[in-house]
């Protein structure tokens, strides 16, 4: 055996020179290639890092702008939330500044809270709709709001199909019986009690824990009365 790889050996050795020589050949032919190819990464990660701090610091500062905004939205002054008061700015210059940070997408959905409950469900539905579903919990309230537009608008088919859809989008002990309540009780108003029925037996079954199934017992025993 050691005699064979002794044999072997010189065959070895043209093929690694071969092997070398081609690489050095194509090396030479395509080196003005390669270094573009090169540069061309080296420009996409400098890029990359410096969007990326560049994003870091517009955050924080849609942070920083965002606090009174919100403050103004838990003391029901919406038109100052959304306009902000010429030292601070609005949920609606920060998410149009701000655009790309994720302030400035939560501002898309506080704006969306804002003409909610100043009664224009119509801007409402936009923002709502402009909100980026980054985060699952906030998301899926932004399609139940959603629904509650669509609900004031008269357009009833629209915000029970949202409803459900917010149930089904966050799946989870909180936000799936509260949507799941409200399209049953839509359903019910309009006298579909079959739907609502399925409905409220569904939070039954799957979410008794919940508020909305500590109490279900009395919406089933109502949706099964009005069936009769």
């Amino acid at each position: 055996m050691a005699k064979k790889n002794k044999a072997d050996e010189p065959q070895r050795m043209k093929n690694v020179e071969e092997t070398l020589t081609k690489t050095e050949q194509f090396l030479e032919q395509n080196y003005k290639a390669l270094l573009i190819v090169l540069g061309v990464i080296v420009v996409l990660v400098g890029l990359f890092w410096l969007t990326r701090l560049y994003l870091n610091k517009r955050s924080d500062e849609a942070q920083s702008q965002m606090y009174m905004a919100q403050k103004y939205l838990e003391m029901d002054s919406l038109k100052l939330a959304l306009n902000g008061d010429g030292n601070y700015l609005g949920f609606l210059d920060i998410a149009k500044d701000y655009k790309l940070t994720n302030a400035g997408n939560l501002a898309r959905y506080s704006a969306g809270l804002c003409y909610l409950h100043m009664g224009q469900y119509e801007e409402a539905i936009e923002y709502f709709n402009k909100y980026s579903k980054k985060d699952k919990m906030i998301a899926s309230m932004a399609i139940g709001a959603t629904g509650d537009a669509y609900i004031e608008l008269g357009d009833t088919e629209q915000g029970i199909a949202k409803y459900l859809e917010a149930a089904e989008y966050g799946s989870n002990s909180f936000v799936t019986p509260l949507y799941l309540m409200k399209a049953g009780e839509i359903y019910e108003l309009n006298s579909n009690y079959s739907e609502a029925l399925k409905i409220y037996q569904r939070i039954k079954d799957e979410y008794p824990e919940s508020t909305e199934g500590s109490s279900i017992d009395k919406n089933i025993a109502r949706a099964k009365l009005l069936l009769k």
